[in-house]
């Protein structure tokens, strides 16, 4: 059993803005990310400052993939006990230097005292021409950003004691916002990619109620990769020559590896989140 799905089913009747990376309401996208300790990371791997960076930036990604200029973040921070000043101050430090990179105004959240690093990242975004999941048109092609597989590898290494490069996306995704924001008027639907390549695909499905036709064969190291936050977006044909324009100006790789069709599409990767 999906957990995560049969958890979120539970409040779909109470609510038709669920089913996206962040909520819509008017021109405002509420968008929300956990990043907890011996869930998404172990504290030996990253600095307190990474932590922070990787939390702040996994959040803005989703109101990316909507189309949303994130403005303002709330943020729930659980802190061991054991942390000094100076370990709270590297956090901070964490979240204000992306904050400011994005132009986000942090105004307020919580704190709590934990037996581990836990935090919440709430990102309100604005957007004039959002971009949904169930988006997705007949014939449509699909294309996601970059390359993937590296952060799946790079995860097992370090689940085995080994060292990554510290230039690793599983380090600090690397996000593509001034390309995307000049895309989306020719993009019909879009997602980013955290939970893995097929997962993502099957949740675009479900939203769109089409399927895939795969132009070349997606290994399973690859396409059930997470971690990856890199962009999954569909777009008419019309619109591949202005689109690859844009990506060639911003240096970004996009690989167009599938056809929307009727159908649906079933994702057989391991669910990592109840695995």
């Amino acid at each position: 059993m999906n957990k995560e799905d049969f958890f979120i089913k539970q409040f779909n009747n109470n609510s038709k803005l669920i089913g996206d990376d962040g909520a819509v309401i008017g021109e405002f996208v509420y968008s929300n990310d956990a990043f907890f300790e011996n869930v998404h990371f172990k504290k030996e791997w990253f600095s307190l400052k990474q932590i922070a960076r990787k939390a702040m930036l996994v959040n803005i990604s989703d109101a990316i993939a909507m189309n949303a200029k994130p403005k303002y973040a709330l943020l729930t921070v659980a802190i061991p006990k054991e942390y000094s000043k100076k370990d709270i101050k590297y956090l901070a430090q964490g979240f204000l230097e992306v904050a400011k990179e994005y132009g986000i105004e942090i105004i307020g959240g919580d704190t709590i005292s934990n037996c581990k690093l836990d935090i919440s990242v709430t990102i309100i975004s604005t957007t004039n021409n959002p971009k949904l999941r169930r988006g997705i048109k007949k014939s449509d092609l699909l294309c996601f950003t970059g390359d993937l597989g590296s952060c799946k590898k790079d995860l097992r290494r370090l689940l085995s004691g080994k060292k990554i490069s510290k230039k690793s996306k599983f380090y600090e995704p690397k996000l593509k916002a001034e390309f995307f924001y000049e895309a989306s008027k020719y993009v019909n639907s879009c997602m980013d990619i955290s939970d893995g390549l097929f997962f993502e695909l099957e949740r675009m499905s479900k939203q769109s109620k089409k399927g895939f036709e795969f132009f070349y064969e997606i290994p399973k190291r690859v396409g059930c990769s997470g971690e990856e936050y890199e962009l999954l977006f569909s777009f008419e044909e019309k619109h591949k020559m202005k689109i690859e324009k844009i990506a060639k100006r911003y240096g970004i790789k996009l690989n167009i590896f599938a056809k929307a069709v009727e159908g649906r599409y079933k994702c057989d990767c391991k669910n990592h989140h109840f695995g």
